[in-house]
């Protein structure tokens, strides 16, 4: 436990484990635990289940290029309403219901995650024309102000944060939850970004758990192939957020009781660690 006292640790929350109701309060129970243990716990949320749910609820069509939600001015405010607001709430309430001090904010607060607008190409399979696709109000994080985080750490209070940024001309953009926590994690220098998935992390060709990869290691694995589909943005991702300054950065099944407190607080960890080539065992 002395390893992560007063350390930064970015958790990045989402998939199944927010939607089940037991793994919810265990998680926040957790957040709680870490914060009292002199951790100092950031949590970036998703909502994707939650968002298609309303968005189907008001007959809002979503359309999905390239795993990307293409999002609209229409799209844009229920996003904004369902992540800074009732899935942000319910997390903070869930946080203070055992004994934490959560407040809720988003990108948007004190200007902490501004963005800029996503273009993606795209190759129209039956003509093979490729074709610029806009995502409408879709960002990646471009100017990072962590200052509002900091503030809140370095007292009792736990920041719960929604993946919400602010553009150039002051709109509002959705950001991957997965980028945005990369993102501050980088900037605030964390010791630990933890990404909660649906996976238990990266598999070797056997199928078996890898337990710790430096980054070269990780690319070599990319390279051959046992490392493929959804999860090689993934890994690439931590890559670079490694490369920027974080020690390391942690791929967990978020569906795993308790996943955050064994990955810190014990030595076989609970997920696939991802960490700088040369850097010392944690």
């Amino acid at each position: 436990m002395q390893r992560y006292d007063k350390a930064t640790v970015v958790i990045k929350y989402g998939g199944h484990a927010m939607g089940d109701p037991k793994l919810a309060q265990d998680f926040a129970r957790d957040v709680v635990l870490l914060k009292q243990s002199g951790v100092n716990p950031v949590v970036v949320h998703g909502g994707g289940p939650q968002i298609a749910k309303l968005l189907e609820r008001l007959s809002i069509k979503s359309e999905f290029k390239d795993g990307l939600r293409v999002t609209d001015r229409e799209t844009v405010d229920v996003v904004e309403m369902v992540l800074a607001g009732s899935v942000n709430k319910e997390i903070v309430a869930a946080i203070n219901a055992h004994g934490g001090k959560a407040v809720g904010i988003s990108g948007k607060d004190a200007n902490l995650m501004r963005a800029r607008k996503i273009t993606r190409t795209w190759r129209d399979p039956d003509s093979n024309i490729e074709q610029i696709v806009d995502l409408g109000f879709v960002g990646n994080p471009d100017q990072v102000d962590p200052h509002i985080v900091d503030v809140i750490i370095q007292s009792d209070l736990i920041p719960v944060v929604a993946p919400i940024g602010v553009g150039e001309d002051g709109e509002t953009l959705n950001i991957n939850a997965d980028t945005f926590a990369g993102a501050l994690a980088a900037a605030m220098k964390a010791k630990r970004l933890l990404l909660l998935t649906d996976v238990e992390g990266v598999l070797d060709k056997q199928g078996k758990l890898v337990k710790a990869l430096t980054t070269k290691e990780a690319l070599a694995l990319i390279e051959d192939g046992t490392i493929s589909g959804g999860m090689i943005p993934k890994v690439e991702s931590c890559l670079g957020v490694v490369a920027k300054g974080v020690e390391a950065v942690v791929i967990m099944n978020g569906k795993v009781p308790h996943a955050v407190l064994l990955e810190l607080f014990t030595e076989h960890g609970a997920g696939t660690l991802i960490e700088r080539s040369g850097a010392p065992a944690p």
